[in-house]
C-alpha cells in the first residue's frame, strides 16, 4: 500500500474550510485543468453514504470511477473511498484541524494501491506521486485564493442565474459561486431537468418561471463560439445572431419580471477596440473596425431593454482566458508540447490575457459593486506581445519555440479571423477594475501559465 501525505497552513478558519469543502462545486474547482475530468452522477454531499461518479480521459480511452463518501465528522474531516475505478485501492482523508486565529490545516492522506502492482513498483511508483504532487498544489492554491475572494466579497448570499453556463468560464463560474455560498440557477436550452435550471431560447428568451423573480444577478455568457469554425458568411451570421438576438431576447425577459434582477453582467470581448497597435486603449476609448468590432457593438447595444428598465448592466470586456482545460490555451497546446510552437506574423501583436480564476473574480466583483456599470475590460494588468506569450509558453513547457507562423500562412488556414483575432491586437488597460479596487491574485504571465498547466518551476 502506497500513501500520499500533504498538510498545508490556509489562511481561513477550520470551519469555514470545511464549509467550502462540502458545498457544491467543490470537485469542479478542484479538479486540475490538465485532467479531463466531469461529474457523471451525484448523490448527497459529502456525508456517509454519499456517491460521486465520474468520468476520466475523452473519446472511447475514458473510464469511470465511482467513489463513495464515508467516515463523515462534522466540521472535522470525510473520507472518499474508490468503489470502481481505475486503482487496485484508494482512500481519502481530508481532515481539517484548527491553526490559531482564522487558520487551518488542511491534512490529505491518501491510501492507494496501483493496478499491476509488481509493475507499478518500479514505474508507476514514482509518476503517481509526482502526479500527486503536481495536482495537490495546484489544489492547495485553488482553496487559498478561491476562500480570499469570497471573503473579500462577503455579503449575504446571492441568487444568479447563469447562461451560457456548459462552456468553460460558466462551469467555472458556477462551480466558483456555489463554494462561496451563493444559489446558481443555470440557463439550459430546452426543457429544464434539475432544480437548478431554468429554460431558455434564443430566440425566445427565458420560460416563465417563478424563480426568476428577485434574482440578485444575471451572469450572460452565451453564444456561438467565435474561433470554432472559419469563418463563412453563414457562420459569421450565426456568429452575431447568437449574440445580438439571444442577449435582446434575454435582456427583454428580464425586464418583464414583476421584480428584475438588480444588476446584469453581459459579457463582450476587447475585439470591440479592432486592431490598434501600440495605442493604449480603455473604457472611455472609441470602437474599432472589423467583424468583431461590429459584432461587441450590437451585442453591447442589445441589453438596451436591461438598461431600460432600470436593470445596472454591466458589459464585461473579456481578453484571452488563460486555462488549460479549454479555450485558446488548449488549441496552442499540441503543437508547443512537440517544439513547434512559434510567433504568429511578426509577433508584436499585443495579446491581452487574463488567468481564468482572475476573471471568475471579477465577475463577483462587478456584481457586488453598485458603482460599475457599463464596460469594464476584463484584463490581466500586465500586457504581452505575441513574441512574449510564445517564448514565456515555451519557457514553462521547456520546449523551443522556433516554428513560426507566418502572417500568410495564417491567413491561408483562416481566412478572415486570422488578420482578427491571430494577428491584430491592441494594448487594452483595465482601467475601471484597478480604480475600483479591484486586485488581480495572478497578474504574472508565467505565474498563470505554470499554475493552469500544473508546471512549478
Amino acid at each position: 500500500m502506497r500513501v500520499f501525505h500533504k498538510r498545508s497552513r490556509i489562511p481561513a478558519s477550520a470551519s469555514n474550510l470545511f464549509e467550502w469543502h462540502a458545498r457544491p462545486g467543490t470537485f469542479e474547482r478542484l479538479t486540475p485543468p490538465w485532467i479531463p475530468a466531469r461529474v457523471v452522477e451525484r448523490t448527497g454531499g459529502i456525508e456517509d453514504g454519499a456517491r460521486l461518479v465520474m468520468r476520466i480521459g475523452v473519446g472511447p480511452v475514458g473510464i469511470h470511477w465511482t467513489a463513495e463518501h464515508r467516515d463523515y465528522i462534522p466540521g472535522q474531516q470525510f473520507c472518499d473511498v474508490q468503489v470502481s475505478g481505475p486503482f487496485a485501492h484508494w482512500e481519502h482523508v481530508h481532515r481539517f484541524e484548527p491553526a490559531g486565529d482564522d487558520a487551518s490545516f488542511l491534512d490529505d492522506r491518501i491510501s492507494y494501491r496501483l493496478p499491476l502492482e509488481a509493475l507499478g513498483g518500479w514505474l508507476g511508483g514514482p509518476i503517481s506521486r509526482r502526479a500527486l504532487d503536481r495536482m495537490f498544489t495546484y489544489r492547495d492554491r485553488v482553496t487559498i485564493e478561491d476562500l480570499v475572494r469570497h471573503r473579500r466579497y462577503e455579503g449575504s448570499p446571492l441568487r444568479v442565474l447563469v447562461t451560457g453556463a456548459s462552456g468553460m468560464v460558466g462551469r467555472e463560474l458556477c462551480a466558483f459561486l456555489t463554494t462561496g455560498g451563493h444559489e446558481v440557477l443555470r440557463a439550459v436550452r430546452g426543457r429544464s431537468a434539475g432544480e437548478d435550471e431554468v429554460s431558455w431560447d434564443v430566440e425566445r428568451g427565458l420560460a416563465t418561471d417563478e424563480r426568476l423573480q428577485g434574482l440578485d444577478a444575471v451572469v450572460h455568457l452565451a453564444g456561438e463560439n467565435i474561433a470554432g469554425a472559419r469563418w463563412s458568411d453563414e457562420v459569421k451570421r450565426r456568429i452575431r445572431a447568437s449574440r445580438e438576438v439571444g442577449t435582446r431576447r434575454l435582456c427583454e425577459s428580464l425586464a418583464a419580471l414583476a421584480k428584475p434582477p438588480r444588476v446584469l453582467v453581459s459579457a463582450s470581448a476587447i475585439g470591440f477596440y479592432g486592431d490598434r497597435g501600440e495605442e493604449v486603449v480603455d473604457e472611455r476609448s472609441q470602437r474599432g473596425s472589423g467583424f468583431l468590432s461590429d459584432v461587441c457593438v450590437a451585442w453591447e447595444e442589445a441589453t438596451t431593454p436591461a438598461r431600460d428598465a432600470g436593470i445596472r448592466t454591466v458589459l464585461l470586456r473579456n481578453g484571452v482566458v488563460l486555462s488549460a482545460g479549454d479555450g485558446a490555451l488548449k488549441k496552442m497546446l499540441p503543437p508547443f508540447l512537440v517544439g513547434l510552437g512559434g510567433r504568429i506574423g511578426d509577433g508584436r501583436q499585443i495579446m491581452r490575457w487574463i488567468a481564468l480564476d482572475d476573471l471568475l473574480a471579477v465577475f463577483l466583483h462587478v456584481i457586488r459593486d453598485r458603482q460599475l456599470e457599463g464596460p469594464v475590460n476584463a484584463v490581466g494588468p500586465v500586457a504581452v506581445s505575441n513574441a512574449a506569450f510564445t517564448k514565456t509558453l515555451g519557457r514553462v513547457l521547456h520546449r523551443p519555440t522556433i516554428a513560426p507562423l507566418p502572417a500568410f500562412a495564417a491567413r491561408a488556414l483562416f481566412g478572415e479571423m486570422a488578420d482578427e483575432m491571430l494577428l491584430a491586437g491592441a494594448r487594452v488597460v483595465p482601467t475601471r477594475l484597478l480604480e475600483s479596487g479591484f486586485e488581480f491574485l495572478q497578474p504574472d504571465l508565467e505565474d498563470a501559465l505554470r499554475h493552469t498547466l500544473g508546471r512549478g518551476r
